[in-house]
């Protein structure tokens, strides 16, 4: 068995909503597992490397060391680092596109683009606690300037960690309401994800516990009296067998 995928949850705004699931093959046969508060997951990790192609329901293994995916199975998003220098590359490029603010607690705020069907998705996709739509514009070559612009004094690009201590605050509403006065939003989102923590996660690769939820790409468990937070995209390419981890792990203070 492989840990092969994943898709982070979709919002309440989404018709229907769906809670984020981790995709885990075995003898080519895809399975979605949700990742619904207090559902019990047990999986050992063992060697990671490239997790192959996947699809829905099938899986393709591969045996190269590199992980998640070496370069035979690394798809290369045209968009990634693109700041509207470009020939609108991709058929997606000519749909509209939102210019949005997302926040991240306590005080973390970026610049993002993304087509405007998807502005609530994205958003919430990222984990971001708020968002703000800030600008509608023909094609995704003018979001990226427009993008690019913002970006010389606002990040566009949040890490794991800083989003990992974001599950234990709050949004500074004072710092995110100045930001939102700059820039005259079209309108303003809250979301509330769900893994309510009074102090933060212990940072594991793990997918042995009782989930909490999920935020982003961030997958909360309590496993022996600790919270952990995982970043399901470490997970991907692991080899699993059904059991529960028994290795030594960090744990919190709390727990002894």
């Amino acid at each position: 068995m492989q840990i092969v995928g994943y898709d982070p949850a979709r919002p309440p705004t989404d018709q229907p909503a769906q809670p984020a699931t981790l995709h885990v093959a075995d003898g080519g046969i895809v399975q979605h597992l949700e990742l619904t508060p207090k559902t019990e997951l047990a999986y050992t990790l063992h060697d990671r490397h490239c997790a192959g192609h996947s699809d829905d329901t099938s899986h393709h293994p591969c045996p190269n060391d590199d992980a998640p995916h070496c370069h035979q199975h690394t798809r290369t998003w045209a968009c990634a680092r693109c700041t509207g220098d470009c020939n609108l590359p991709l058929d997606a490029c000519t749909d509209e596109h939102a210019i949005y603010l997302a926040a991240f607690a306590p005080d973390t705020f970026k610049v993002g683009v993304t087509r405007s069907w998807r502005l609530q998705t994205r958003l919430y996709e990222q984990g971001a606690d708020r968002g703000a739509h800030i600008n509608t514009v023909p094609d995704g070559r003018i979001a990226r300037q427009l993008e690019a612009e913002i970006a010389s004094t606002l990040t566009d690009r949040v890490r794991t960690p800083t989003k990992r201590q974001s599950l234990a605050t709050t949004v500074d509403d004072h710092a995110w309401t100045a930001l939102l006065d700059e820039h005259d939003p079209l309108d303003t989102y809250t979301y509330d994800h769900g893994p309510q923590l009074d102090t933060e996660p212990v940072a594991e690769t793990l997918a042995t516990g009782t989930i909490r939820g999920t935020k982003g790409r961030l997958l909360v468990l309590d496993h022996n009296d600790t919270t952990y937070a995982t970043d399901l995209r470490d997970l991907v390419g692991h080899d699993v067998t059904p059991e529960p981890a028994t290795r030594d792990i960090q744990a919190s203070l709390g727990s002894f």
